[in-house]
C-alpha cells in the first residue's frame, strides 16, 4: 500500500472549475492535490471539444477548450499543485481529528483537511452505437471526440448524429478531410439552426455528403476502417471510410460519490449557496456536479463557486487565522505569490 499523502485540500476533478479552485485556494496558502479519472487536465473541455470555441468566458471573446485549460494551468503554476491522473476516488471517510482519509482505485491514500468535488457531471463516457464489432476499431479508426483536427487530414470521415457536436465537426472537418459524410437517422436535426443552414449549403454544393439512415456494419482489417454500410428504408449502401465519429451523447455516472452519504438531488450533490458546502462539513461541491436553487451550469458559475468555497476552506484548514480578503490588483503579498511583483 502506498504511503499516505498529506495535503490541505484534495480536489476531485481537473476540469476548468477544479483548476480555478487551485488558484483561489493557492491565494490563501492552501496546498492542493488533484485527482482525475482522465489522463490529463481539462475535463470535458479537452475531452469533448478541445478545438471548439467557447464564447462566454468573461474577458475572452473567444477561446477554445484547450486554450482555456492551458491558460488555467499557467495561472495555477505558481502554486505547484500535484496531479494524480487516471484514478477514481473510491472512498472518503472521516478521521478522528476531523480530517478525511481518501483512497483511489490505484491504491493512493490521502490525508486531507478539506475535500472539494469538482467532477463535472461525474465520470462520463460516450455512448457506443450498436454496431457489431465497433470495439475493434475504437482508438484507431473510430473516435468519440476530436482532439486534433490534423489527425483527420486527407481521411474519408463519416460523422454520425444530429446534434450540435455532429454538425460542428462536419463543418470543421470538411476543410481538412478528403471527404466528409454526415449520417443521421432522419432529415431533421437537433443542432443550432445556423449550423444546419451551413451544413445544408455545403451539401448542396457537393462539398460534403449526407445520408439518411444508420451505420449498420463496418469493413476493415486490424482496426483500420475502409468502409461503412448504411442501412435506410431504401436499402443498404456502402461508403468508403477511414474514420468514423459517432456522436450519440454521453452517459453520466456519479460513480462512488453516490455512496459517500452526501445529500443528493437528481443524482447531483446538494450544496448551500454561501460556501457551496455539502451536507458533510469539510466536503464541498463546485461546478456542474452540484445543485442549488437557481443553478446555472456555466463555467463562469463554477469559478464563482470556487472563490466562495476557498474562503470557507481556509477557515477549516487554519481555524486560528483571520481570513482577510485581498485583491490581486492591490495586494503586494498576493502579487509575490503569483510571481508578478
Amino acid at each position: 500500500m502506498n504511503s499516505e499523502i498529506e495535503t490541505d485540500v484534495l480536489i476531485i476533478g481537473a476540469g476548468p472549475v477544479g483548476l480555478f479552485a487551485v488558484f483561489e485556494l493557492g491565494l490563501l496558502d492552501l496546498k492542493c492535490h488533484v485527482v482525475d479519472i482522465l489522463d490529463r487536465a481539462g475535463g470535458q473541455c479537452t475531452e469533448l471539444y478541445p478545438e471548439k470555441p467557447i464564447y462566454d468566458i468573461p474577458g475572452l471573446p473567444e477561446v477554445t477548450g484547450q486554450q482555456l485549460v492551458s491558460n488555467l494551468l499557467k495561472q495555477i503554476a505558481p502554486f505547484d499543485p500535484q496531479f494524480h491522473f487516471g484514478r477514481i476516488v473510491s472512498g472518503v471517510s472521516r478521521k478522528p481529528d476531523g480530517s478525511f482519509a481518501v483512497t483511489t482505485d490505484a491504491g493512493d491514500r490521502f490525508a486531507a483537511k478539506v475535500v472539494v468535488i469538482a467532477a463535472g457531471g461525474g465520470s462520463f463516457q460516450p455512448k457506443r452505437p450498436p454496431i457489431p464489432g465497433i470495439e475493434e476499431y475504437e482508438g484507431g479508426s473510430v473516435f468519440y471526440a476530436v482532439r486534433q483536427i490534423e489527425a483527420f487530414r486527407d481521411e474519408d470521415v463519416i460523422v454520425v448524429g444530429g446534434g450540435d457536436s455532429a454538425l460542428d465537426w462536419t463543418l470543421n472537418l470538411h476543410k481538412v478531410a478528403r471527404s466528409v459524410t454526415l449520417v443521421h437517422r432522419r432529415p431533421e436535426f437537433r443542432a443550432a439552426p445556423d449550423s444546419v443552414n451551413q451544413m445544408t449549403a455545403l451539401r448542396e454544393t457537393g462539398k460534403i455528403g449526407f445520408e439518411v439512415g444508420q451505420v449498420s456494419a463496418l469493413t476493415g482489417r486490424n482496426g483500420e476502417l475502409t468502409a461503412v454500410t448504411i442501412k435506410s428504408d431504401e436499402g443498404e449502401k456502402t461508403i468508403a471510410a477511414t474514420r468514423l465519429l459517432p456522436f450519440f451523447g454521453l452517459t453520466m455516472k456519479l460513480g462512488p460519490v453516490a455512496q459517500w452519504g452526501l445529500n443528493l438531488e437528481r443524482n447531483l450533490i446538494a450544496v448551500d449557496t454561501e460556501k457551496f458546502q455539502t451536507s458533510e462539513n469539510g466536503i464541498f461541491a463546485i461546478g456542474d456536479i452540484n445543485a442549488y436553487p437557481g443553478k446555472l451550469k456555466l463555467i463562469l458559475s463554477g469559478f464563482h463557486e470556487a472563490a466562495l468555497m476557498a474562503q470557507e476552506a481556509k477557515r477549516i484548514v487554519d481555524p486560528d487565522q483571520r481570513v482577510i480578503f485581498q485583491y490581486t490588483t492591490s495586494s503586494t503579498a498576493l502579487q509575490k505569490k503569483l510571481k508578478a511583483a
